[in-house]
């Protein structure tokens, strides 16, 4: 019989494990039952909250950056450097987590701090910059990212805008000659699991805002607000698939900076060394906290799930929550998942509990893929 060669490539359990410890454990539940398994763990991510730790996991350099956070204040970012290569996560700068809880600025948060981080890349010298955006805050357009970077927002008296998305209202002229000249000579790529249009009933404001703290009187004047600004710098971009990721972060990088758009998961599979990889296993486990409908919309365990069917390689899961049916695992490239709700159906436990939960899940798979 053919040694198994177990790969473990799962995205984080949000709010209760990181990928690097869902990896760890479910290695550790593996080898209780089969202590000899030959198991190589690649964390991955898709763009989001969590991809610079899965660069830095798989070899990359993690370098940090004193930048604006989405409120103004400055705080400590993480990008990740190997050669020329550059992995900046737009949440590391202008995420969710840099508010303090019940603290909203959905018209005046700002991604300045993007553009900031995007120039240390720059200053270290990469030419690739894989652009993770996801998580964020904010819902300016990029605009603020591009002010980093060089551009000018002006009023009719010829003053800087304010923050955020709502000072776009006031938005006369937007001058991108003095973007930084480096970026000309950069592939971009945006990495985004949303290919939402920046406006309308699918654009960032209505399918993101709530999210954020805005109120309904604050979406439409975000939406009329973001319309405005694309008027000025180019309507045709804010159609793009991608363009409403983000808080509108990619229309920015898209009409401005020459970005091109790929699936997160896609990118960052490419990036991370994820074909070799696969190439040596005979079984990939993948998972998530929450297996779900948004599951099979480009977030990590399809994408893992999808490349691995392609090679003719059976896949399993693992996850928090399971809301998948098996003909919709099936679909995906999945045989089967195991959720540690079977194991503790009280979520407040199982998320305290997720890294002894997840080792029990993985001794499960090893008795019935391994034994």
């Amino acid at each position: 019989m053919e040694t198994a060669r177990v790969l473990v490539a799962a995205d984080k359990f949000k709010g209760s494990l990181t990928a690097v410890q869902v990896a760890e454990r479910v290695t550790a539940g593996l080898r209780r039952v089969v202590p000899g398994v030959q198991v190589e763990t690649l964390p991955v991510a898709d763009g989001g909250d969590g991809t610079v730790a899965a660069a830095v996991a798989a070899g990359f350099e993690r370098r940090e950056a004193r930048v604006t956070g989405p409120l103004g204040d400055p705080v400590t970012a993480a990008y990740a450097l190997r050669g020329s290569t550059a992995v900046v996560e737009m949440a590391e700068a202008s995420g969710l987590q840099h508010l303090p809880d019940g603290v909203f600025a959905p018209l005046t948060a700002t991604t300045y701090g993007s553009g900031e981080l995007l120039r240390a890349a720059l200053e270290a010298g990469a030419t690739t910059i894989v652009f993770g955006v996801g998580g964020s805050a904010t819902t300016d357009g990029g605009a603020g990212m591009l002010a980093a970077l060089g551009a000018r927002f002006l009023d009719a008296d010829g003053k800087p805008v304010g923050p955020g998305g709502g000072g776009l209202a006031e938005l006369a002229e937007a001058d991108l000659s003095g973007l930084d000249p480096r970026l000309k000579d950069v592939d971009l790529v945006l990495a985004s699991d949303v290919d939402n249009p920046l406006t309308g009933p699918k654009g960032a404001p209505e399918v993101y805002g709530r999210q954020k703290g805005a109120s309904e009187e604050d979406i439409a004047v975000l939406d009329a607000a973001l319309s405005h600004y694309a008027s000025v710098l180019g309507p045709e971009a804010a159609a793009l698939p991608g363009a409403g990721a983000a808080g509108g972060i990619g229309y920015g990088a898209l009409v401005a900076l020459g970005a091109r758009f790929r699936p997160g998961i896609e990118v960052m599979l490419d990036v991370l060394g994820f074909a070799p990889a696969l190439a040596r296993a005979t079984l990939v486990i993948t998972g998530e906290g929450s297996l779900d409908e948004q599951t099979l919309h480009g977030k990590a365990p399809a994408g893992v799930a999808a490349a691995a069917r392609e090679a003719g390689i059976e896949v399993v899961a693992v996850c928090g929550r399971l809301a998948l049916s098996q003909e919709a695992l099936s679909g995906a490239g999945i045989a089967r998942a195991y959720a540690l709700a079977e194991l503790e159906p009280d979520p407040a436990v199982s998320m305290a509990q997720a890294g002894l939960l997840l080792e029990r899940a993985a001794e499960s798979i090893a008795r019935d893929f391994l034994s």
